[in-house]
């Protein structure tokens, strides 16, 4: 990858704004990884240790984890030397406490020989009516994972993967109206502080998330030059 493409990457947005969709276009546009908290935190959840059900009770009431456990986890799958090149952090940080406690660890000792500080933040910005339409209208295949939309994309076929096939398809757990509006005023209460905090670093470019995926991959696309 040229260096004048090295990015280190945060994509922030209310829940649903589509910054997970965006962050995969991304990681595969320029070649590096992608982070996404909530699919590390989902993660977590499957296990049965008492920390794995603290998440998953979190996660079904649409609430924050604690910002020690978070950022464990993020530096666990940041720090790695393969992302070196570049990274791109969906849906992290959450809060101000965690943005001010990554910027302590990218600019620790331990870190700094890697140069990992963050240079660009992504704010997709999307109406709260666009964004439960989109969220609770989502799901997808059981087997690949391809995501569908019961509204914006259907597979051609009616009940078969367009990828592998496959004919059963699944939903999150926490894609309901109730939790998605639980998940927008935790964004706007807890999430929205981080905003100003990168305007005031020089670092956020507003990208306005509706219409379809590759008019905003492209706009996206614009802004970080690739």
């Amino acid at each position: 990858m040229p260096e004048m493409l090295r990015r280190n990457i945060v994509m922030m947005g209310a829940p649903g704004s589509g910054k997970g969709t965006q962050s995969a276009i991304l990681s595969e546009k320029l070649g590096i990884n992608a982070f996404s908290m909530g699919d590390i935190l989902r993660g977590v959840a499957k296990g049965d240790s008492e920390e794995a059900k603290l998440v998953k009770s979190l996660i079904e009431k649409g609430n924050m984890v604690p910002d020690q456990l978070a950022i464990r986890l993020m530096e666990n799958e940041l720090f790695k030397p393969e992302n070196e090149k570049g990274y791109i952090l969906d849906g992290f940080p959450r809060e101000l406490s965690q943005a001010e406690a990554l910027d302590t660890a990218l600019n620790s000792e331990k870190y700094a020989q890697y140069h990992m500080n963050i240079d660009l933040v992504l704010l997709l910005q999307v109406p709260d009516d666009y964004v439960i339409d989109r969220i609770i209208g989502r799901y997808q295949c059981a087997h690949c994972k391809t995501l569908y939309h019961e509204k914006f994309k259907q597979p051609h076929v009616y009940g078969v993967c367009d990828v592998c096939g496959g004919k059963e398809f699944t939903r999150r757990a926490d894609d309901t109206y109730e939790t998605v509006v639980s998940r927008l005023r935790t964004f706007r209460r807890v999430t929205a502080p981080v905003i100003p905090y990168y305007e005031m670093k020089g670092l956020l470019v507003c990208v306005d998330g509706t219409g379809p995926i590759d008019v905003v991959s492209e706009k996206i696309r614009k802004i970080v030059g690739y």
